[in-house]
Formats: structure tokens, sequence, C-alpha cells
């Protein structure tokens, strides 16, 4: 899903106008990590719109796939900003003075042609990039009404957060028991789209673009469940995640590193910074009680079973259970991330090694890390 975030300060003019620092995102869970609005198409991936999504931090359903706050969430209050507005709950400029988000659950980097192509099962629903990065541009043209020169110079005072993209371009496949072989084919695809799209925002006016990488899928209940196996050398033995799966994950990110630096060289006047999420992930699942969790494993919301979750009933429809306490899991409803899990996620790449070079190392004072909660100056976050 993309996510486009705006820091600005007000300015008060005879005509009032914004100075904007922004930031946009594409995200991959569209997309399943930090989703915000959901297609509309099963129970499954409608329940995040009604209780128990939502219990921890809001006490509501937001359209969040998780029991509170999500990545975005915490960098936002780390760098002082308001939580961000759904782009489709605004239809003026001043709507989104606020924020913008353009998540939507089930989001894909490629579009559904390329699946169908291949002889995957597909739905012609389903958001990619190409249509988020179109609202996108529907939005700047509203923001800078039609000054694209002033929107350039917007641009490129901006933070971009492009990403995580990619993850249900393969979560499609697996679920319908394509082969891995065979998604791994799709792979240089799906970062070619993600290099395409930072290309075009890097000739729209970007100079600064945050790019993570795709989590340890191997570590996700749901996918334990489908493909357990009787083999013990199918997982990893410190942790009990999916060995093959999580190995896919670091090809995929193997492959966006490299292509981020070969974008590099192409740009060397832009920085483009990678954010490690898998690696961030994973010192949850290697050291969980240093972030409160006891269940890394098991989905807190869902239908049982040894990691939570079942065929017949999930987190919202069927017969679901929810656990007591969601901050001692790192899974909410086996696919997605618990708060807590964002949370510790965060905090990785806010304070610790997981981006190359550190976030808070940007010297743009929309990127400074001012402590989570507290703001120097009014700022605004767009983000799609």
């Amino acid at each position: 899903c993309w996510r486009w975030q705006l820091c600005c300060r007000r300015r008060r003019r005879r005509h009032r106008r914004w100075r904007r620092r922004a930031t946009c995102a594409c995200s991959a869970s569209g997309t399943r990590w930090r989703t915000r609005a959901t297609s509309l198409s099963s129970p499954a991936t409608t329940s995040q719109l009604w209780p128990p999504y939502g219990e921890t931090f809001f006490h509501r359903a937001t359209g969040r796939c998780s029991d509170g706050r999500l990545i975005i969430d915490f960098i936002a209050e780390a760098m002082g900003l308001p939580f961000l507005r759904p782009y489709w709950g605004g239809q003026t400029a001043e709507d989104f003075a606020s924020g913008a988000n353009f998540a939507v659950g089930g989001a894909t980097a490629l579009g559904p042609d390329f699946f169908r192509e291949r002889g995957v099962p597909t739905d012609d629903g389903v958001v990619h990039l190409e249509m988020e990065m179109g609202w996108f541009r529907d939005l700047l043209d509203m923001l800078c009404a039609g000054d694209m020169d002033g929107c350039k110079g917007m641009m490129n005072q901006s933070l971009f957060l492009v990403g995580e993209i990619g993850g249900n371009d393969y979560n499609y496949p697996l679920m319908s028991g394509v082969p891995i072989e065979k998604i791994r084919s799709f792979t240089p695809s799906v970062i070619a789209k993600i290099s395409s799209t930072i290309t075009e925002l890097i000739g729209l006016g970007a100079k600064t673009l945050v790019v993570p990488g795709n989590l340890p899928i191997g570590c996700i209940p749901t996918y334990l469940m489908q493909f357990e196996s009787d083999k013990k050398e199918d997982y990893e033995p410190e942790i009990g995640c999916l060995r093959w799966m999580n190995e896919f994950s670091q090809y995929h990110n193997k492959l966006l590193i490299d292509e981020l630096e070969n974008l590099r060289k192409l740009h060397p006047d832009v920085a483009i910074i990678y954010t490690d999420y898998y690696g961030a992930a994973m010192e949850i699942f290697l050291s969980p009680e240093q972030f409160g969790i006891e269940d890394p494993l098991v989905a807190c919301c869902g239908g049982g079973g040894p990691y939570g979750v079942s065929a017949s009933a999930g987190c919202g429809y069927g017969e679901y259970k929810v656990c007591d306490d969601p901050s001692k899991y790192a899974s909410w409803d086996g696919f997605h991330p618990s708060e807590a899990a964002y949370k510790g996620i965060a905090i990785g790449l806010l304070q610790g090694p997981y981006t190359q070079p550190p976030i808070a190392s940007i010297t743009d004072s929309c990127l400074q890390i001012i402590g989570l909660g507290s703001s120097a100056e009014r700022k605004v976050i767009y983000d799609m």
C-alpha cells in the first residue's frame, strides 16, 4: 500500500498557503503489515473494520489490521506528528492538513495481468502499486493547484517511505498452493516495479526515500499452520519459524538491496535509505522476553490450534477466540503483527541499527526524532 507522509509548518500569509515537507510510502501488505483501508471482498478481509481490531490503543476498530498502532503510527509519534487520515476520508486539501493514508489491505506491487498471465488466481479488484501512484498524483495535483514547479520544490524537501510492498505478490500465490520455486521467479518483477516507482518519484523531485524490506514470513502463524512439517530441518532451531520461507524473504530483501545500490549510483544526489524490517522483527523472535512477549508464534486473536489460527475461523469471524493480553503476543490475527510487535520493530528502526544510514542521521527538520509524543514545531504527515 501507499503511504505519503507530508511534514509541514503552517505559514500565515495574505492567502493562507502551506510550506510542505512530505513523505510518501508504498507499503506491502498494502498491504498486509500496515493497512488501514481494506478491500471489501470476504469476512477475512473486512473483519478489521470491526472489533476486536483496535481494542488495545484506540478501543475501536479503525481499519488497521492489528489490535492497536502500526509501525507508521509509532514513527509519527516519535516525530511529533499526528495520526493520519485515510485518503478516501477527505475531499479537499484542508481535509489532509493533518495527513492522508493510502494504505489498502491486500495491495500488491504488480497488477493482476502479471499473475493472470502466469496462471495464478487473482482478483481484478486488488489494488496495486500503479493504482496507488495514480491516487498520489491526484492528491499532488490538488495540493499544488496546478503549480508543478512549486510541487517539485515541495517534493525535494520530502521524505518518502516506499514500502514495504511486495508481500502480497507472494501471499496470494502461496495461499493458492503455487510452488515456491515459481513464486521465486516473480521477485525480479516485484523489485523492478518498486524500482520504477522510486525512479518516478525522483523524477517528480524526491530527494530522500526510505525503502523497507519484507518481514520474516516464515514466522507468520497462518503459514506455520498451512505449511506444518514433520521435518525438523524445515524449521529454524532457535525460534521455530519456517526456514525456507524466511530464506525467501531474505532473497527478496537481497534483490531489493542490490537494486537500491544501483539506484544510488544513478542518482548520487538522492538519499535512498534501506530499512531492515526483517532484522528488526527477528529481534523479537530471537529474544521475545525483551519485548514482554511470551508467545511470538501464536496469534492472540484467531481460531485456536497450536498457532492460534484455523482454517474455519479467524479474528473477527467464525468461532474465534481473543487472548487476555495482546501485549504478550507478537501476532495479532495470525497474519498481522500485534501492536507490541509493531512497537518493537519501530524502536529498532528509530533507535537501532536497522536503517542504512540511520533515519536519525537525516538532517531535515521534518525527520528529526524528537521523542514520542513531543514536538518542537507544528508538523503534519501525509501517509499513503
